[in-house]
């Protein structure tokens, strides 16, 4: 890990240097996600290599640089509170910057990107290590990074209506599976993010919708603890959804690759009146019943 060295290329510009060969480089930079210290991991390493992919110097290695990605995902899977999820966390979020660029420049193959996809979510439903930001080590936040690839993934025009109401399940799966982690540091609005993503494409019905939407509601029943992870970390979601279908948003990865990203989701009042039922659910003791 040579610090002063990518230090001098991000002082450049990000210009690639000519000291060693790309893929060398590479290996080193992915290496960095790992990292616990944030300087490196954060300013360093996912620095450059977004830059690079957003400038195209990887158009004609995305598939290697994506498949190696999705192989780090695996690394370490299953562990919580140690600092392997950072590889794992970080390698999500630039995978995630790969197949934005395929969103836009159109290279890669569908089988490819499919395959990122089954990867990818199946790693964040199974990513137990769900901490947002520790003093020692800077952000972690695995939990927005899946949310930002999924995303991504929404965006692809290589995932139908099939494949998109599967992201809606694993969103419901990672909102759902029991944790000690109670989410505090903008999770529930990156989720909020993917999931607009997925309703901008206009390509799920809104009964689908309307059924997933359902099964988020088995935190809720009976007696609840409000304060409880799982029950806050739902709640907390369907309020950052409510907000952003109620307000609109300008950011999804599917916004920027349409043709008319000013336009609301199809299902968007659907989605309003079934959220708003959610939410009367989930705080009883303050929301009137409809």
């Amino acid at each position: 890990m040579r610090t002063s060295f990518w230090e001098s290329v991000v002082e450049d510009g990000c210009r690639v240097p000519s000291e060693a060969p790309l893929d060398e480089l590479t290996t080193e930079l992915v290496a960095m996600l790992g990292q616990p210290d944030r300087h490196v991991r954060d300013d360093l390493a996912y620095g450059v290599l977004a830059a690079w992919i957003g400038e195209g110097v990887y158009d004609d290695l995305l598939p290697g640089l994506g498949d190696g990605l999705a192989h780090a995902l695996r690394q370490g899977l299953g562990d919580d509170g140690t600092d392997s999820v950072l590889r794992r966390s970080f390698s999500a979020l630039v995978l995630a910057d790969v197949v934005r660029r395929d969103n836009t420049v159109h290279l890669l193959h569908p089988q490819q990107v499919v395959a990122w996809a089954d990867r990818g979510m199946s790693w964040y439903v199974a990513e137990r290590d769900l901490r947002g930001w520790e003093a020692r080590v800077g952000w972690i936040h695995a939990v927005a990074h899946g949310a930002d690839l999924m995303g991504s993934l929404a965006a692809s025009r290589h995932l139908g209506a099939g494949e998109l109401a599967v992201l809606l399940d694993v969103l419901a799966e990672r909102l759902l599976a029991p944790t000690r982690h109670r989410w505090s540091h903008g999770e529930d609005d990156r989720i909020a993010l993917a999931t607009m993503s997925i309703l901008h494409r206009d390509l799920v019905a809104a009964d689908t919708c309307e059924t997933w939407l359902e099964r988020l509601a088995a935190p809720f029943g009976g007696r609840f603890d409000p304060f409880a992870p799982q029950p806050s970390n739902v709640s907390g979601y369907l309020r950052a959804l409510h907000l952003q279908l109620l307000l609109g948003v300008d950011r999804t990865a599917t916004q920027a690759v349409s043709a008319e990203p000013w336009r609301a989701p199809a299902v968007r009042g659907d989605m309003l009146i079934a959220v708003q039922g959610l939410l009367r659910r989930s705080a009883p003791y303050a929301l009137r019943q409809a």
